[in-house]
């Protein structure tokens, strides 16, 4: 059974910085590609960063390019967000999300429980 567990959101200021944590399990971690996707209220959920199951490639949407970045250990089987400079329309419950293939544009196929990022002064 393929389990993802977000980890790390929390309330932090306009400009702050976090760091979110996925440990995965159920699957063979190094084998599939793996993205960060989140969920503003009454908002469609969106991809927001992705990367290849080696963790060589990484795509951003466009609205976080060079304040998030997306990472992964395949040693602990644990997927990472670091994010920077956080603006209150980032506001939102963030999931990580297994991918079909390796390939870091395939479609999401399972995700996990997530962690609510509220940014407010």
């Amino acid at each position: 059974e393929v389990q993802l567990q977000a980890s790390g959101g929390g309330l932090v200021q306009p400009g702050g910085s976090l760091r979110l944590s996925c440990a995965a399990s159920g699957f063979t971690f190094s084998s599939y590609g793996m993205s960060w996707v989140r969920q503003a209220p009454g908002e469609e959920l969106e991809r927001v960063a992705s990367i290849t199951n080696g963790g060589t490639t990484t795509t951003y949407t466009e609205s976080v390019k060079g304040r998030f970045t997306i990472s992964r250990d395949n040693t602990k089987n644990t997927l990472y967000l670091q994010m920077t400079s956080l603006k209150p329309e980032d506001t939102a419950v963030y999931y990580c999300a297994k991918l079909l293939t390796g390939y870091h544009l395939s479609t999401p196929t399972d995700r996990g429980q997530g962690t609510q990022v509220t940014v407010s002064s």
